[in-house]
């Protein structure tokens, strides 16, 4: 037995004792020795290592948590086996298991097995640790998982300080200059350009610059708009102050009946433009209030032109033709998404603005109907003088008017071709003015607006 049993305990290191079924003790392998081999005791080192300050708190932590229930192992003289629970345990035929320490504080475990023939129980055999084999092996693992502990948090670090870095601070950044912009709106707050980053922080300050510029640029428009506004009211009160401050010093009645007309005139005038004005004042909210519907330009400028056809019993002898492109293969209709009101009202605003130009008696107005790429095409020609070279981009402008000749002062706020730029931008499209070239150089056979809308997709 003693051979087999030495092969079998050599490479584990454990201590193996055979006890008989009265608990006496037969082979323990510490005594176990073949002919010429010594018989040797491993020692603790003399000068053995302090334990640096991590396995010293390491210990600490450990020891505060462990079970101190726990049975302290005591050599036993004589090696008698009642002494041993397990061995007791064993002798009945059951298995059994117990964790002691020893008086250094290492942990044993030791196993006790019945040794059988068949049901009768001839012995015991008790396997048991070295004292401090367990602890070493835990310890080995809890450094191990120490290390790993380290290194992940020390990648948490890292990575906390690039996040950090990277995404935090620039969020800061764009959070304080949003704060900057609703607090100083009057002063220009430049936003942090992260555009050249292609991700969500890039798109982000990419956003929030362009609706700050909007911002600014809308609350210009306001301040512009404001000073036009203050500008084209004085002319009418001016001359309606004069003829009020006037009157009284009349000598006539035809004197008074003159300063009447112009009193009533500038009225008159005064209304139209504060009409005008609200109007445009109150176009970008009605059109991000009303909700967009699909417009069929085709059908929808046939019923315009009929309209403004019938319109002109009452005003010039105007011609009004509408052709309409053929559409290129694989495309439905002249469809736009919009408002079909303020769509009107441009085309509407064109064609008066046309016949304001056209001649008494051969007046002619051409509007076409085409398509090009995504966008639907709306041409307006007039057979007018068209329009002078330095007036071609001022004629947009607000409160700006060129009126044909022998037209009444005052008839025009200005604010049409303007209103009528600002619908067309809100659709997503564009208002452009141009002269239609003659067939000589240098003449002029009218004018022509072109209108770009989106198709629908």
């Amino acid at each position: 037995v003693a051979p087999v049993l030495r092969r079998l305990i050599s490479p584990t290191r454990t201590r193996a004792r055979i006890y008989d079924r009265d608990a006496n003790l037969l082979l323990d392998s510490r005594h176990l020795y073949s002919r010429g081999q010594i018989l040797r005791y491993d020692l603790p080192p003399v000068d053995e290592e302090e334990p640096d300050l991590v396995e010293r708190i390491q210990k600490f932590v450990f020891d505060f948590f462990r079970n101190t229930e726990l049975p302290v192992y005591h050599e036993q003289p004589g090696g008698n086996g009642a002494t041993f629970p397990e061995v007791v345990k064993a002798l009945t035929g059951s298995p059994s298991t117990i964790v002691r320490i020893s008086e250094q504080g290492e942990q044993i475990v030791s196993v006790a097995v019945p040794i059988q023939r068949f049901r009768a129980v001839l012995g015991v055999l008790m396997l048991s640790t070295e004292g401090g084999d367990i602890d070493k092996i835990v310890a080995a693992e809890r450094k191990a998982i120490l290390r790993v502990f380290g290194i992940a948090a020390l990648v948490t670090a890292i990575l906390s300080m690039l996040l950090a870095s990277t995404i935090a601070n620039p969020l800061r950044r764009l959070s304080a200059a949003a704060v900057r912009v609703r607090r100083g709106v009057k002063s220009r707050e430049e936003i942090p350009d992260f555009s050249d980053r292609q991700d969500e922080i890039g798109n982000l300050s990419i956003a929030i610059r362009d609706m700050t510029n909007a911002l600014y640029a809308r609350i210009e428009a306001i301040e512009s708009f404001a000073a036009d506004v203050s500008h084209e009211l004085k002319n009418p009160l001016t001359s309606l102050r004069s003829a009020v401050e006037t009157l009284p010093l009349a000598k006539n009645d035809d004197s008074r009946g003159r300063l009447m007309d112009i009193i009533q005139h500038d009225v008159r005038r005064l209304d139209r433009l504060i009409t005008d004005i609200s109007d445009a004042s109150r176009l970008d909210a009605e059109l991000a209030r009303e909700d967009a519907g699909t417009v069929d330009l085709k059908k929808f400028i046939t019923d315009l032109v009929a309209v403004s056809r019938e319109a002109t019993r009452n005003k010039k002898a105007v011609e009004i033709e509408f052709k309409v492109a053929k559409l290129p293969q694989g495309v439905k209709g002249y469809v736009v998404v919009g408002h079909d009101l303020r769509i009107g009202q441009v085309i509407t605003n064109l064609i008066e603005n046309a016949r304001s130009f056209v001649p008494e008696d051969h007046g002619h107005i051409t509007l076409s109907l085409a398509r090009a790429g995504k966008f639907n095409i709306v041409t307006i020609d007039d057979n007018g003088p068209g329009i002078r070279a330095d007036n071609i981009d001022r004629i947009f402008e607000r409160f700006y008017t060129d009126r044909p000749a022998g037209e009444a002062f005052g008839q025009n706020s200005g604010l049409g071709l303007s209103i009528s730029r600002q619908i067309v931008e809100a659709h997503g499209g564009t208002l452009t003015a141009e002269n239609i070239p003659g067939t000589k150089p240098g003449e002029i056979k009218g004018a022509r607006f072109v209108v770009t809308l989106p198709a629908e997709a």
